[in-house]
């Protein structure tokens, strides 16, 4: 499924141009879906906490029983690499991923010894800075680990978002606002949520039903050293009710104001802006 265009993938120790065939009919990806992946960002010549990315991927593979075979420094490389095909100004999308190739005797637990790895390059531009997102209710919750692998970026977990985006598209929305297991708020359906409050910053506290995304833990370490106050907290839909600002922070724009969750409208507010401006100083630094 290709969303962007320029598309470059590296594939059995080598690059190919193009979106290239990489997985088989009989892969245990394929068939039983363990396959996870990573997602960051190339950006005005610059890929924040892409070193981040690469060790997340390798920890989600091992959440699915499925064996990393490149250290996260060996794919840095690879990922700067790939890169070199492309203008420092280009928006690239850069995605490593694993999948299990066999099966045991039962053909359910993918095998150790066998693994498949790629990554892709694709170019998909950010969003512009006038992109905001409206937020409905969806019955579809976040699962806990008891019942899947919620510790993994996982593509077996990404058919529930869609059913979540699906029920609150057809209502007008352009995302889902998501009930962990015990009905508090836990994120989007792809993204996690901050909101503001009489000047004070909340965010869901990780229970072990969503990621806890690297780049929220960016802003958050930004807002902090500006002496910003954030809580993680539980949250309530209520919360968001009486909220000033809410916004959704994820790899792919980074920063996303909300305008509106069901009834209730916001403003882009001060913070939000603070926050997205804080971020790209802090990525275009070099730190």
């Amino acid at each position: 499924m290709a969303t962007g265009k320029n598309i470059r993938t590296f594939f059995n120790g080598s690059w190919h141009d193009g979106d290239v065939m990489i997985m088989r009919a009989a892969d245990h990806g394929a068939w039983l879906g363990s396959s996870v992946f990573d997602g960051a960002r190339y950006v005005q010549g610059v890929a924040p906490d892409l070193e981040a990315h690469c060790a997340r991927v390798n920890r989600s593979a091992e959440a699915l029983m499925v064996t990393p075979t490149v250290t996260a420094e060996d794919m840095v490389d690879l990922v700067r690499e790939g890169l070199k095909a492309y203008a420092p100004g280009t928006a690239v999308y850069i995605r490593p991923m694993y999948w299990g190739i066999d099966g045991d005797v039962t053909a359910i637990v993918p095998q150790a010894e066998t693994t498949g790895f790629a990554l892709c390059l694709e170019e998909i531009p950010m969003a512009p800075e006038t992109a905001t997102a409206t937020l409905g209710r969806t019955r579809f919750r976040r699962p806990v680990l008891e019942d899947a692998v919620v510790n993994a970026k996982a593509g077996c977990l990404y058919p529930n978002n869609a059913r979540m985006l699906t029920e609150v598209r057809k209502r007008g929305f352009s995302n889902a606002l998501v009930a962990d297991a015990m009905g508090n708020v836990a994120e989007t359906a792809t993204a996690n949520i901050f909101m503001v409050r009489d000047g004070v910053v909340f965010t869901p506290i990780p229970n072990g039903t969503f990621l806890a995304g690297i780049t929220r833990a960016r802003h958050i370490a930004n807002m902090r050293a500006d002496g910003m106050e954030v809580i993680e907290t539980v949250l309530s839909f209520e919360d968001f009710n009486s909220a000033d600002e809410v916004f959704m922070s994820g790899n792919m724009n980074k920063v996303t104001p909300v305008t509106g969750f069901e009834d209730t409208s916001y403003q882009v507010g001060h913070v939000t802006k603070r926050v997205r401006k804080m971020y790209w100083d802090w990525a275009l630094s070099g730190h």
